[in-house]
């Protein structure tokens, strides 16, 4: 990082916090696959946590920032503060609070505080602005009607990028089948908006030092809670208690098993969209499995 970027940063902080920021030290943090990420210190021993991208992306940053921004607003599971974010040298930039985090925590109270954020409602589903899943642009404009959401904004938008990705063939013909199909999973199902963290992989959350649970990186929107639920198993799970805990608080439809492949299956044509044809097989498989349940 050169002068100038680092000036900005210092003085961005000391705006935010109303405390003089003098950057003396940055340390590289690994882990993510899209942004550069470092520890940053100060002259008096202040840590931050920051992020940097190409200024073209600042956009993502900003809407991780509303994101954390509305979960810590909802006092149910702890997220990193937003400090401060801007634009130096061709270079945007993402400051957080800096936490000490752990791999192993109370994961019942992660399921536990997680049903206590999906009661955090409203009137209908959405977000007031547009954000990111990954680096893919997420649309979340308002709609009443969840199959409509669903429909138009998550597969239907997945699937029309797939196509102008060139994958075409099988995946748009399976997709627009399923598309059509969707009040089939729905008859007997009404779900209420949701605040979700929208990207919930084991990855992105982590706990403090006394067990309690994090979360970070999110692509937030009111929708189904099943659609957080859902993506804590894409990925190899979560531990037993988190489920035990979160169905204690908030039990879970008896039809989630059969709508959980659904809503998985908009993250595998994210993934298809943004690494490649590898994913493209298993969103077709997923499309067949889904539809062979209904048809």
């Amino acid at each position: 990082m050169n002068a100038k970027l680092l000036k900005q940063i210092s003085e961005s902080i000391s705006a935010a916090t109303k405390q003089p920021f003098e950057l003396r030290r940055t340390t590289p943090v690994g882990g993510g696959s899209i942004n550069e990420s470092s520890r940053i210190e100060g002259a008096d021993g202040t840590s931050y946590f920051l992020k940097l991208n190409d200024f073209r992306h600042q956009d993502i940053f900003l809407s991780e920032a509303a994101g954390l921004d509305a979960l810590a607003a909802t006092r149910t599971l702890r997220v990193p503060r937003v400090i401060a974010q801007g634009v130096a040298d061709g270079q945007c930039y993402l400051v957080l609070e800096h936490l000490q985090l752990n791999a192993r925590g109370d994961a019942g109270l992660l399921g536990e505080r997680l049903a206590a954020l999906h009661r955090c409602s409203t009137d209908r589903f959405g977000f007031d602005r547009d954000n990111f899943i990954g680096t893919t642009p997420q649309p979340n404009g308002w709609k009443e009607d969840w199959i409509a959401f669903w429909r138009e904004q998550r597969l239907g938008f997945q699937l029309r990028l797939a196509a102008k990705n060139g994958y075409g063939g099988e995946l748009q013909q399976l997709g627009e089948r399923l598309l059509e199909a969707l009040p089939a999973f729905f008859s007997a199902y009404t779900p209420r908006p949701s605040l979700l963290h929208g990207d919930l992989w084991g990855g992105n959350h982590a706990y403090l030092a006394d067990g309690a649970p994090v979360m970070f990186d999110p692509a937030v929107y009111y929708g189904d809670r099943e659609c957080d639920i859902a993506m804590t198993e894409l990925f190899g799970g979560y531990p037993a208690n988190f489920y035990a805990a979160y169905r204690a608080a908030w039990p879970l439809d008896a039809g989630y098993a059969g709508r959980r492949d659904l809503y998985n299956l908009y993250h595998i044509l994210n993934h298809a969209n943004l690494f490649g044809a590898g994913y493209v097989r298993q969103a077709e498989q997923t499309m067949r499995r889904l539809l062979s349940g209904i048809e």
